[in-house]
């Protein structure tokens, strides 16, 4: 292990390396890019990749991931040596304030709530990802942590978002939708029915105004500042519009190098499809928001480059800083959207195994 020289104020963030796409080298360069601003790090992988890292970031040699693993709550229980693990452990501890981690989300999910906790009154940790829409940021969840959900998780995770996208975007009453296959009321199967319903009653004061069932199409059209859905159909709906916009940046590019007039007009667009690529641009969000533990976790894509995990880290460090999980929290609670039923025997046995 390698001790950082770290100055006092600022929050700490622990990273799992293992699991991104182009190696732990790749996330602790980008922990290097955000030691350039002062984030300060604790790394956990392979020693060997991960030194060259910053002088603020300390380096705990974990090889071992289960990044990968078929089960990934089981993994998380039974290998205490996994970086993902000793990662969420540095946070459960004190040692850092907010967690990363570059791959795996299913190992991340399962080290936070098997060490970090869920929080009081919360059902299910949701990712939350605010997407980067031109002109207007929508923020999805759940984008991938609970293939299934029934209706009080997605009730909770209506509120949950709206709480993130007042906090960290600044939005005043967020819009929240469901997303569904139909604007009316009675789409979408019962579970989707029984939700509209209940925000219909629920959420129309200052913590979110429920706009009702939106589609696929609106999740870029600005319809809602927040929409809601199930784990599953969240990552599907997230690929596809981020698959799209880079279908179109590559097809623009194209036509702009297909020709003499196109590579002349290319010139003259350059800047604006500069920023445009840039809006659009996944890396540039970070990655998700892990929301319903008691400290904060980000989950940038496994394929990210080190700019995106830099953006990663930074995020995390200024959530901590800020507070997000208390002040989404307290917002909850404000709203009502803490769980105040008795717990069951089943899901007490789980609690006690957390």
């Amino acid at each position: 292990m390698t001790t950082a020289s770290q100055p006092p104020g600022r929050s700490v963030v622990a990273v799992d390396c293992n699991g991104a796409d182009l190696g732990p080298a790749e996330v602790a360069a980008g922990a290097r890019i955000a030691g350039e601003s002062g984030v300060r790090t604790i790394l956990f992988g392979p020693a060997d990749q991960i030194r060259a890292a910053g002088e603020r970031a300390q380096v705990v040699d974990a090889p071992l991931s289960i990044a990968k693993a078929a089960d990934p709550a089981a993994a998380a229980r039974t290998t205490p040596q996994a970086s993902i693990v000793q990662a969420a452990r540095a946070v459960a501890d004190g040692r850092a304030q907010a967690l990363v981690c570059a791959g795996g989300t299913g190992a991340a999910l399962a080290a936070g709530i098997f060490n970090i906790k869920r929080a009081h009154g919360v059902y299910r940790p949701a990712l939350a990802l605010p997407i980067p829409v031109p002109g207007n940021h929508v923020t999805l969840l759940d984008v991938g942590a609970n293939a299934e959900a029934r209706r009080e998780h997605l009730v909770q995770f209506a509120f949950m978002g709206a709480a993130l996208a007042a906090t960290v975007l600044g939005v005043s009453a967020p819009r929240v939708g469901l997303l569904s296959n139909g604007e009316e009321s009675d789409r979408g199967g019962r579970l989707l029915v029984e939700v509209h319903a209940e925000l219909a009653t629920r959420m129309n004061g200052a913590s979110g105004r429920f706009v009702g069932n939106v589609e696929g199409g609106d999740i870029v059209s600005g319809a809602a500042d927040v929409i809601v859905t199930d784990g599953l159909t969240g990552n599907i709906a997230l690929k596809a519009v981020e698959s799209s916009s880079q279908l179109v940046l590559r097809a623009v590019r194209d036509a702009a190098t297909a020709s003499l007039r196109g590579r002349v007009g290319g010139l003259l667009l350059r800047p604006a499809l500069r920023d445009f690529r840039d809006e659009v641009d996944p890396e540039a969000a970070g990655g998700a928001y892990l929301l319903g533990l008691r400290q904060l976790g980000v989950v940038p894509h496994g394929r990210f480059e080190r700019r995106g995990f830099a953006e990663a880290i930074a995020r995390a460090e200024r959530g901590a800083s800020d507070d997000i999980v208390g002040r989404t929290h307290e917002a909850l609670r404000a709203a009502g959207a803490l769980r105040s039923a008795p717990v069951s025997a089943a899901e007490r046995k789980v609690s006690n195994q957390e």
